[in-house]
């Protein structure tokens, strides 16, 4: 009765999401759990080369996911390589048993959201959804099918997709991230445009699992993370293989290929010099765009960035107009992240229905870059925490760290690194926490929790570390103005660091000739050809 009185009979819903990923679906599941009449409306526009997929999002099914599955398939490759040392004899990859296996779990988990959903009896529409008045929107299904549908509250939630360059060509011979992880074919040398952290991400998987690769980077590795650990991660990509050509962007080419293989010519954005390759795939990750533009929100007066595309919004996520809230990617000024999504959604839900007042926190958020080497970090890099406090009131206390797995296996006792940034005029507490090494992702989630509580370089020290762990390594050099002082590692360190092996590289088999390569009508004035 009292879930009946609530219902406002103006509407046809109580609350429109649009968009079915991890944002929308924590909004939209809260919202009828607390009682409300709740609608998800989702719908995938196909990337250029035709893939798509279910419910769930980037995350589920192009994202987080699949691209975490990948890097434990190449982990998984290295530790073998590793286990020779301790006697162990290894075989062979196979891209499309892990494909298979991959695209297997994702299915699951978009059926479960399903699930999930009819189990709280949220009606889920699989239709495009579209303001076309104030608390009304058009939904469009795949056969061009168009039912109205009002609602009291709306929350945006459609996330972005992968950029393309813009040039003749790239959307029909590149891939992205939406296309690489349900890729049928193992995608061979590899070019991968832009250095963000999808891009660094995908190619370390890639070399990981014994593919030749490149990346081309226009400017600086992971802009907007701490640059010193950018390079950090970059170096020790290089030490797996991965090639990378700086200072280069994709231009056009007027020369005709044949199938199977891509031609790239490449310009300096320094000079006039110009370079090409030749390549199997070229994996554009150069950054993605909020998917806003076809939403007719400016119909219903929401604004709009003219520039980012993205939605501003005021700490309750609450955009220009009342009743229309956005969560996730689309956000202006947010974190891009799956687990910010999610607890935003939530809140949202709890606020607009729930009687709640909690706001979702977007300071001190942890992430990881999953690159072989993984890169961990909460709070602020040095290079923001020099613009917030100044350079002079910090103290950044560093060191490099041996893994005891690595020990035995040979490998280098230089790579891994932790820092800690701390405020001085602040009893030295930690504002930036950074470590790149094994399980960052797990290190990372601790430190994050410390991190909210206050804590301090003292109480670090104070800390009894678990031995041995990597987990347990602090930043104990105080870096000076005389340069870097490394604090001690928990491990000793060799005499003689010995590189990785070469010529050690897995094959990535048996893969499909190069008949079965994807092919398409050559274009002359296009950057990218068929050779």
């Amino acid at each position: 009765l009292q879930q009946l009185l609530q219902q406002d009979p103006a509407y046809d819903y109580d609350l429109i999401v649009i968009g079915g990923g991890s944002g929308g679906l924590s909004c939209a599941q809260e919202a009828a759990v607390l009682g409300r009449k709740v609608m998800v409306l989702d719908f995938v526009v196909p990337s250029p080369r035709g893939t798509a997929w279910g419910l769930g999002g980037t995350c589920v099914n192009v994202g987080c996911i699949p691209k975490k599955l990948m890097h434990q398939a190449a982990l998984l490759g290295q530790a073998l390589t590793d286990s020779r040392k301790f006697g162990w004899e290894y075989m062979r990859h196979s891209w499309a048993t892990m494909t298979e296996a991959i695209q297997s779990h994702i299915g699951s988990l978009s059926w479960g959201h399903r699930l999930a959903l009819r189990e709280k009896a949220v009606t889920y529409v699989n239709s495009f959804g579209e303001f076309v008045e104030h608390h009304k929107v058009k939904a469009t299904n795949e056969k061009g099918q168009e039912v109205l549908y009002t609602a009291a509250k709306f929350v945006i939630a459609t996330g972005e997709r992968p950029r393309y360059l813009g040039i003749p060509g790239d959307r029909e011979y590149c891939i992205t991230s939406d296309d690489l992880f349900s890729l049928p074919y193992c995608p061979g040398a590899t070019l991968v445009v832009g250095a963000s952290y999808v891009a660094l991400e995908c190619a370390g998987f890639l070399a990981g699992l014994g593919l030749e690769v490149t990346v081309m980077v226009r400017s600086v590795l992971l802009r907007g993370f701490d640059q010193e650990m950018a390079e950090k991660v970059g170096a020790s990509m290089q030490q797996l293989g991965v090639r990378f050509l700086r200072k280069f962007v994709p231009v056009e080419q007027l020369e005709r290929g044949l199938p199977g293989r891509l031609k790239v010519v490449a310009k300096s954005t320094e000079g006039t010099e110009t370079i090409e390759g030749i390549y199997n795939t070229v994996l554009l990750a150069i950054g993605r765009d909020s998917c806003t533009k076809k939403l007719g929100l400016e119909k219903i007066g929401v604004n709009v960035s003219e520039k980012t595309g993205k939605i501003p919004v005021n700490d309750e996520e609450q955009t220009s107009v009342s009743y229309v809230y956005a969560v996730g990617d689309v956000l202006e000024g947010k974190p891009q992240l799956t687990p910010v999504a999610v607890q935003a959604g939530k809140l949202l839900a709890r606020r607009l229905f729930g009687g709640r007042s909690e706001k979702c926190d977007y300071v001190n958020v942890p992430t990881v870059v999953f690159t072989p080497l993984e890169y961990g970090c909460c709070g602020y890099s040095e290079e923001k925490a020099g613009e917030v406090y100044q350079a002079e009131n910090l103290n950044v206390y560093h060191t490099l760290f041996w893994p005891l797995e690595w020990t035995v296996a040979g490998r280098d006792n230089n790579t891994c690194y932790a820092k800690i940034i701390c405020n001085k005029l602040d009893n030295d507490r930690v504002i930036g926490f950074h470590v790149l090494g094994p399980n960052a992702g797990e290190i990372t989630q601790g430190f994050a929790a410390a991190m909210k509580c206050g804590l301090t370089k003292q109480l670090l020290d104070d800390t009894i570390g678990i031995h041995p762990t990597c987990g347990e390594v602090r930043p104990l050099g105080l870096r000076g103005r005389g340069g870097p002082s490394l604090g001690r590692s928990l491990f000793p360190p060799k005499q003689t660091p010995q590189p990785h092996a070469q010529g050690s590289r897995r094959q990535c088999g048996p893969g499909l000739p190069s008949s079965h390569w994807p092919t398409g009508p050559l274009v002359r004035t296009s950057f990218l050809k068929k050779l």
